[in-house]
């Protein structure tokens, strides 16, 4: 439980478009709940669309999107518009896959959060979300 919020930092794990490999986003789903967070998966086959909207109808902290098809540079951008015209502005858009460097930094500087490779150490994403959510969400 984040000690910030009083009660456990909410994650929205997705899945966008037709990459249909999910085995990544289900391993950082189990972490982050084992990691004492509420974890909802959305499944398979999301439309950035419905992502932001399950988010906003889950009072989300986080967003987190497993991309490996290559789709990032459309996906992303296209959910920080939608979470922007929704006026989603408080929650953080993280994610992780196959994403080239630099793509990572033109994503980040749309306000994508922190994009991480396969491989990276599940606490290492953990602690990323809890010091996000302690430093943006503390109400």
């Amino acid at each position: 439980m984040s000690k910030a919020l009083n009660r456990p930092i909410r994650v929205l794990v997705a899945k966008v478009g037709l990459d249909g490999h999910d085995r990544g986003a289900k391993v950082i789903a189990t972490s982050l709940r084992d990691a004492g967070m509420e974890v909802i998966y959305t499944g398979l086959r999301q439309t950035p669309e419905m992502v932001v909207n399950a988010a906003l109808q889950e009072d989300v902290d986080a967003i987190g999107i497993s991309i490996l098809s290559g789709a990032h540079m459309t996906v992303f951008p296209k959910i920080i518009a939608i979470m922007k015209e929704k006026e989603l502005t408080d929650v953080l858009l993280t994610g992780g896959g196959i994403i080239p460097e630099k793509d990572v930094a033109a994503l980040q500087e749309i306000g994508v959060g922190g994009l991480f490779p396969p491989g990276t150490p599940m606490t290492t994403i953990v602690s990323y979300i809890e010091n996000w959510v302690a430093e943006h969400r503390n109400f």
